[in-house]
């Protein structure tokens, strides 16, 4: 039998190598069925339903979950303090579970600006139940505002950003309106440059695709607005993931509330500056993504939503096996290289080439995209260097 095995694995090689690369070449068409879903929708912006009067402003809570951002919190504590909105509709909540100095800076600002906002409120947990998630549940039990709107300590949001959302929150079915991230300090190193192009990517094409197609599409745990009601009718904030914002979007569409992404409004915000940093974030984001499709995609393909929203549901959530299947391929590379090499390796051209090249220029055409619709222009040789990293 052993002898049977290593008879067969030469051949086997080739099917395993092709067939995982197959595999990857289809979430690389993916990208480009965002692009052309991307183009098609393009015109289709969403518009309120009724603007409000000023009169009929709902009340609004301003969430902050902080947790150690000590250089950064002050920024954001005055940012939110000059968001263009009737002050006594703005309730403004700093949901602090910080261990180190970021305490004693937080409650000596929110004091200061009390004077001025007396409906900004310093909250501190006891322990860090739930971490992010339950910080955030655990402020809506102080929250007067039936919107809830999310900053992070890194965003610095403009004083119209909640005045180019809530207006769509007059529409009854609407659950949550998400606004588009930039970035602060994308020039400031390769790794920050990098990080712009692979998020551009993500809130230019995949967020507008997903959303003006019809698809369900993330919260991204920051600059984006919820009803308190579809937070609730989805059974709350649930920390059984690391990445809740993608659990609690998915809950809430399931339960048929709208979603709106809003890419003409935008929020600017710091990216991690170094590599420990971001691998840390991607790794969460990478997780979290995994933990949310063993939790939920059974309940995507039981519900009685279109067959294009369950399959683009399950590469949206899958797409991070993409690590899984790369690790793979390059441990068969040099097995393939070798098999090929001793078995007319010209005949197999024809099976590699289409299926390489195909794969990268969908992914050259979806972040060139993203990056020529922002405006943003730079020499090709440039961007190919980008998209190399």
């Amino acid at each position: 039998m052993t002898e049977k095995l290593l008879l067969g694995l030469p051949g086997l090689v080739p099917s395993l190598y092709l067939g995982i690369l197959a595999i990857i070449s289809l979430y690389g068409l993916h990208k480009l069925l965002m692009v052309w879903r991307f183009y098609r929708h393009r015109d289709q912006s969403p518009e309120p339903l009724q603007p409000y009067s000023e009169a009929d402003l709902p009340v609004v809570t301003v969430q902050l979950p902080i947790f150690n951002e000590m250089y950064v919190i002050e920024r954001l504590l005055e940012a939110v303090c000059q968001l263009d909105y009737p002050e006594d509709k703005l309730d403004i909540q700093v949901l602090d579970d910080s261990l180190d100095e970021t305490q004693a800076i937080c409650q000596e600002k929110v004091l200061f600006l009390q004077k001025k906002h007396p409906n900004i409120h310093y909250i501190h947990r006891p322990d860090r139940w739930g971490f992010k998630a339950g910080a955030l549940d655990h402020g809506l039990q102080f929250a007067k505002g039936e919107l809830i709107i999310i900053f992070d300590a890194d965003f610095i949001p403009a004083p119209d950003t909640l005045l180019n959302m809530v207006h769509h929150f007059s529409d009854p079915k609407v659950g949550m309106v998400q606004a588009r991230w930039t970035h602060l300090n994308r020039s400031y190193s390769r790794l920050t440059e990098i990080q712009a192009l692979m998020l551009d990517g993500h809130f230019v094409i995949e967020q507008t695709a997903r959303n003006r197609s019809g698809c369900f599409f993330n919260f991204n745990g920051t600059a984006g607005i919820w009803r308190l009601s579809a937070i609730q009718d989805a059974g709350g904030w649930e920390h059984t993931t690391v990445t809740e914002d993608l659990d609690l979007s998915y809950r809430v569409q399931l339960k048929g509330w709208r979603c709106i992404y809003l890419p003409d409004v935008v929020v600017p915000a710091e990216l991690p500056m170094e590599m420990n940093s971001f691998k840390s974030q991607q790794f969460r984001w990478a997780k979290g993504a995994s933990q949310v499709a063993n939790k939920l995609l059974p309940a995507v393909f039981r519900a009685d939503i279109p067959l294009h929203v369950k399959c683009e549901s399950f590469l949206h959530m899958t797409n991070n096996v993409n690590y899984v299947l790369l690790l793979a391929v390059l441990l068969l590379s040099l097995p393939y290289q070798i098999y090929i090499s001793q078995n007319h390796w010209d005949q197999n051209l024809f099976l590699y080439l289409p299926i390489f090249v195909g794969t990268t220029l969908n992914l050259f055409c979806f972040y060139l995209v993203s990056q020529y619709e922002q405006g943003i222009t730079k020499p090709f040789w440039k961007f190919v260097y980008d998209i190399f990293f």
